[in-house]
């Protein structure tokens, strides 16, 4: 399964890889950096969300080449075959993008996994907390790029005649309808044509733990005939929050491989 509980985790600490991937809008002035130095789960590594996104890019949070992949990997010390749970201090937004970015690159989707409820239920329930920062002994990780997970601009705008796939965009409804300017400056509003709207934050609930199946069937049904379709690809704003729905969608259809526009609206709206 896609996640995991904290009473799971915190048996399991010392048989995981575990990555604190909290990472925050700029409006916020918060940083997941210092936040993670000041207090984290024992043995947690930090992936900086920003630096570990293509450098060459206008666009924010686009996958790197597998090369600088592999080295990002291996400076963190995981192996090929290690159990892998990644949480954040983000609403589980960020956590989930890692999730997509280690599947994307060839990691293993069942050791891979996401913490549900994140830093913040952790802490909630008063489980242990450290600023002891670990050092990671360096690896050798080989990955291998599913290029089919990741969708470019030319394929969604192919689409919109071929209809291949279903586009779902993880935005708000008021983005999505052209209602409310971008955050982002030089983008247009509106949204990608034949595109379905589905706001990730429907999909989980108030302490940002993830809703169950059932809820999850019947909030996807509002968007899709056949909840068991393989042919999904989810958009958003910059890449991160598609991934919400990408392992929201996963936990109800396990045949499920999550699928991103990986540009999203940065690009396809740009003016």
């Amino acid at each position: 399964m896609p996640l995991v509980e904290t009473e799971w985790l915190e048996k399991n600490l010392d048989k995981v890889k575990i990555i604190d991937c909290s990472w925050h809008m700029p409006q916020t002035k918060r940083d997941g950096f210092t936040e993670f130095k000041n207090q984290h789960i024992h043995n947690a590594i930090f992936f900086d969300l920003d630096k570990n996104s293509k450098k060459d890019s206008s666009l924010p949070h686009m996958l790197v080449e597998l090369n600088d992949w592999e080295k990002i990997i291996s400076s963190m010390g995981i192996k090929e075959n290690d159990e892998i749970v990644v949480y954040d201090n983000s609403d589980v937004i960020s956590s989930c993008r890692c999730w997509f970015n280690l599947i994307y690159f060839g990691h293993n989707p069942k050791l891979t996994h996401v913490l549900n409820g994140g830093l913040k239920k952790w802490i909630k329930e008063s489980r242990k907390i450290t600023n002891i920062i670990t050092n990671s002994e360096i690896s050798n990780y080989k990955g291998h790029e599913k290029k089919d997970l990741v969708k470019s601009k030319k394929l969604i705008n192919e689409n919109i005649e071929e209809q291949k796939f279903k586009v779902i965009d993880a935005r708000s409804k008021d983005r999505f309808d052209g209602k409310v300017s971008e955050p982002r400056k030089g983008l247009r509003s509106g949204n990608i044509k034949n595109s379905f709207c589905l706001p990730f934050n429907k999909c989980l609930n108030e302490d940002k733990t993830f809703k169950n199946r059932d809820e999850l069937k019947n909030i996807f049904k509002s968007c899709l005939e056949n909840i068991y379709d393989k042919n999904i690809v989810f958009s958003c704003g910059s890449g991160v929050t598609a991934c919400v729905l990408a392992l929201a969608y996963s936990l109800i259809n396990d045949k499920y491989h999550p699928c991103i526009y990986d540009g999203s609206w940065a690009e396809y709206g740009l003016i």
